[in-house]
This record gives structure tokens, C-alpha cells and sequence, in this order.
């Protein structure tokens, strides 16, 4: 029976998270992905936490983490659970900021709504008088 686990090529670890095949080698290159193991033919071969962890960052990038950031919280990562506290305010932090943006965002909307309203208004005041 084999147990080994499947991998991934690096094409295929791109199609899955979204992340160009450069974007995946400067991050492996960087740090803020571990080394990659290789075949034999010197091609990456990614596993399923690998494509985890790719995910868990990208989440991170999009919700405004700096790489350097990012960086930071996958060497911490690296340490093991004695960082489960720096980790934890780390990402508390980033949830912070995160909430705060979301509120800013939100009050854009509602002065767009605002406007959207307004012309909406116009728009069906004009229908009327050139009826």
C-alpha cells in the first residue's frame, strides 16, 4: 500500500491559489515559504499543507499585511509553539486593523449609497416630468 502523500507542481500549486509561478519562487526565495522539496529533476514539489499555509498567507496579503509583516509571522511560525503568544498578538493586532478598514470602508459605502440615492431621485423626478 502507499502512504505517500500527494504532490504538486508548481503550475499546479499557481492554478490552485491564484499566485503566479514568480510570485510562488520569490516567496519560497524570501522566506515566507519554507524550502520546497524537489524531485529529482530539480522540480518544486509541493504538499497539501504547503498549498495550506500558500492560502493562509494569501488571506493575510489581502486583508493588508505587508510582506514584511508576513514575514515576520512565518518566522515566528517556524519557532514553533514557544511563538504561539507573539503569533496570537500578531494576528490580533492584524484583525484590529483589519476591523478598522472595514469600518472605513462601510462609511464610504454608505456616502455612495447616498449618491446613488440622490441621482435615483433626479433621474425618476425627470421620467415624471417628461411624461
Amino acid at each position: 500500500m502507499d502512504t505517500k502523500e500527494h504532490t504538486y507542481t508548481i503550475q499546479q500549486v499557481a492554478e490552485v491559489t491564484g499566485l503566479s509561478v514568480h510570485t510562488l519562487r520569490y516567496y519560497e526565495r524570501v522566506g515566507l515559504i519554507h524550502h520546497i522539496d524537489r524531485i529529482e529533476n530539480t522540480h518544486r514539489r509541493y504538499s497539501s499543507d504547503d498549498i495550506g499555509w500558500i492560502e493562509f498567507l494569501n488571506k493575510l496579503r489581502a486583508t493588508g499585511m505587508t510582506i514584511q509583516q508576513m514575514l515576520a509571522y512565518a518566522e515566528l511560525q517556524r519557532l514553533g509553539d514557544v511563538s504561539l503568544q507573539e503569533r496570537l498578538d500578531m494576528l490580533k493586532a492584524h484583525r484590529e486593523e483589519v476591523e478598522q478598514h472595514m469600518r472605513e470602508l462601510h462609511e464610504y459605502l454608505n456616502v455612495i449609497c447616498g449618491k446613488i440615492e440622490y441621482y435615483q431621485e433626479v433621474v425618476n423626478s425627470q421620467k415624471i416630468l417628461t411624461s
